[in-house]
């Protein structure tokens, strides 16, 4: 799927954990709410790191398109290195170890373990980069453009420095569900690990499948495209994808923001 789709799955994806979290009885603090579904939409855009040209690429300037380089060269390394008798030759790295439940849980346990580790400044850190890749996915039209970039950085700073502000304030939810000493923000790799995996579950929905399961092999192939019936597949930026999931997406977050407030 194109970013705007990732970003709003992301999003709905969150806010759906938020109403199934209040039913059993974890209910969020909104600013939990609101940080987790931002930081799960900027999240589900990072699995296309191995990818030069998508909207990841382009949300940091040279430093992310140096990154997705290099990110493109391990993850076709690690193909080659991994790959079984069925899996076809490729001349890239993407769709291969950035889309995978393996990176996704990596990515998340380093993002907590960074989180509870590094203090302060680390938890701005990880609520600016996804904040910036949030705005670039849902406000993509506006975002779009070299010139835009500084502003989004800033609206990103700001947004990361007030969140983080309410989120450390007592009841607000830095201790959200991990509320031993010691554990504050160590829930800010579940949306991450969510918004992975959505991406991934995204992308299984097209063409070209996603190779979700590795390293686990399925028959000839360890880089199995997981999806559903060819027949029900479709391509990036179709019509299904802008007419139908993104308006789907979008309800469905609506009502799960709704059920997890207990609004309904």
């Amino acid at each position: 799927m194109m970013g705007p789709a990732h970003s709003l799955s992301g999003a709905a994806a969150w806010l759906g954990v938020g109403a199934a979290a209040t039913a059993a009885g974890h209910g969020m603090p909104w600013p939990v709410l609101l940080a987790g579904a931002l930081i799960c939409a900027g999240a589900a855009l990072a699995p296309d790191l191995d990818h030069k040209a998508a909207t990841i690429s382009r949300s940091f300037g040279p430093v992310s398109r140096w990154l997705c380089e290099i990110v493109d060269k391990l993850s076709y390394a690690v193909y080659k290195a991994t790959k079984k008798q069925g899996d076809p030759r490729r001349s890239g790295g993407h769709r291969t170890l950035t889309h995978t439940w393996l990176w996704a849980v990596m990515i998340g346990g380093g993002t907590s373990a960074l989180a509870i580790t590094g203090g302060r400044w680390a938890v701005l850190a990880i609520l600016f980069v996804h904040m910036v890749l949030a705005i670039e996915g849902l406000l993509w039209r506006a975002a779009r453009g070299s010139s835009s970039d500084v502003l989004v950085w800033l609206l990103a700073a700001t947004s990361a420095w007030i969140l983080a502000g309410v989120l450390d304030k007592p009841g607000n939810g830095s201790d959200w569900l991990f509320t031993a000493p010691g554990q504050e923000y160590l829930w800010l790799g579940l949306p991450i690990v969510l918004g992975a995996l959505v991406h991934d579950i995204g992308d299984a929905l097209t063409v070209s499948g996603c190779p979700i399961l590795w390293p686990i092999p399925v028959g000839r192939k360890r880089w199995y495209p997981l999806g559903p019936p060819k027949a029900m597949r479709f391509r990036a930026g179709s019509w299904v994808e802008l007419k139908v999931l993104m308006p789907v997406f979008m309800l469905l977050g609506g009502v799960g923001c709704a059920a997890a407030l207990n609004v309904i």
